[in-house]
């Protein structure tokens, strides 16, 4: 059971292979619970990957390390739980060093990403804290990566945000990034409030995953 009477991710997934004939589906779920429904519905599917980042010991408590799918579908499915206070770093690193090498070797024909924005050092649900500036990377950085692996195929799907100043920030950051115009982060967001990060747990934690991906 996922957070949603309809998974809109799951069922463009399918609308994609079967609508418009690509076959091999990438999804990116960064929002900050683990996205179980997607997950589950295609644990055993070879064409569909589904990595998901979250943080650790936050609703619904799955998205462990070694569920990596199962059957014809084993290692197509990534979950990185991310300590809380991780901050725009580790997200970072994650990018470049996990997402980044699991797109390549899967060569997608399209990415799908469940765009959640609770995990911003405003929203009052978990403690990963992010900031804006991170959202536009990400949107950035997933753009670049769609063009360089699929023609630029790239959908976005508004999940979690629970703050309505932060989320309307990110999200509004998220089309600039997209659009290819500027970031205006800077402006909303406030370092001051950020604390330090875990830097070796979470380093433990990508090595961890990036060992049981052989990435």
């Amino acid at each position: 059971m996922g957070f949603c009477i309809f998974g809109n991710v799951a069922i463009a997934a399918r609308h994609a292979q079967r609508v418009h004939g690509l076959k091999r589906v990438f999804i990116i779920d960064f929002d900050v619970h683990h996205g179980n429904g997607t997950n589950d519905a295609f644990y055993d599917d070879p064409d569909v990957f589904f990595l998901s980042f979250h943080q650790d010991g936050s609703y619904p408590g799955t998205g462990k390390f070694d569920e990596v799918g199962s059957g014809d579908g084993e290692g197509t499915t990534l979950n990185l739980p991310l300590p809380g206070g991780s901050g725009d770093t580790a997200i970072r690193t994650v990018f470049d060093e996990v997402i980044v090498p699991c797109a390549q070797r899967f060569k997608p024909d399209i990415i799908l990403v469940s765009a959640g924005y609770d995990g911003h050092v405003l929203d009052p649900l978990a403690s990963l804290q992010l900031t804006t500036g991170t959202y536009y990377m990400l949107a950035s950085s997933i753009k670049q990566l769609a063009k360089d692996l699929c023609g630029g195929r790239c959908v976005f799907f508004l999940e979690g945000g629970y703050n309505l100043k932060s989320l309307s920030y990110s999200v509004a950051d998220t089309f600039r990034a997209l659009l290819g115009d500027k970031s205006l982060a800077a402006e909303f967001d406030n370092p001051n409030i950020l604390y330090e990060e875990p830097t070796e747990r979470v380093k433990q934690a990508i090595q961890r995953i990036k060992h049981l991906h052989s990435l």
